[in-house]
């Protein structure tokens, strides 16, 4: 596929079956995540994929354990896939897909934060190429704050001085792909001298 065919064609899904994506394919999508830029190139990331579907659930479930509904900004996201935004009742901030991946950063450097959502991104990409659908997760910072949270940290060996900064959830949608919403306008500028 062209990038650009890529780019436009890619969704965040939320509603997933119980397939399990191939190892092969995660494996690709890890690695488009570690080439992906990432600022003054220090590589000062790291990546948990979570391949098991019962894990990828409780750890989906410990993202929206603290989540505060207060602090949300904005409308509806979709009818078709609805966020948590939409659907109070949802439990698993991964939206049940059978996979997940955890990207971790340094906690005090400036840009953890863009550079996790790079990685994030550059996933979600490569995923959407071959043909998984995926959906970017934040709250990552909250969701291992608990014992139980502090216990898989540990059981996964993350350094201590390192914080989630994002998640991708991983899987096959369910039902049908999410169409393209318009792009509202006034949103370019271009300046030329």
């Amino acid at each position: 596929m062209d990038m650009m065919e890529i780019i436009k064609g890619c969704r965040s899904v939320r509603k997933y079956t119980s397939e399990q994506i191939a190892r092969e394919d995660l494996e690709r999508i890890v690695e488009a995540g570690i080439y992906s830029p990432n600022a003054g190139g220090a590589q000062r990331s790291m990546v948990v994929a979570l391949h098991d579907a019962a894990l990828a659930e409780k750890v989906g479930k410990l993202n929206m354990a603290r989540f505060d509904r207060g602090n949300l900004i904005g409308s509806r996201v979709s009818s078709e896939q609805p966020s948590v935004i939409d659907d109070p009742s949802i439990k698993n901030g991964f939206y049940g897909a059978p996979t997940a991946v955890c990207v971790f950063c340094q906690k005090d450097f400036a840009f953890s934060v863009p550079d996790a959502f790079v990685i994030a991104q550059a996933m979600a990409l490569e995923a959407h190429g071959l043909g998984i659908s995926s959906c970017i997760v934040s709250r990552g910072e909250q969701t291992f704050v608990s014992e139980e949270g502090k216990s898989l940290l540990t059981a996964w060996g993350v350094p201590d001085n390192y914080i989630c900064r994002a998640f991708l959830a991983l899987g096959h949608c369910k039902g049908p792909y999410p169409q393209a919403k318009p792009r509202r306008k006034g949103r370019v500028k271009i300046v030329e001298a």
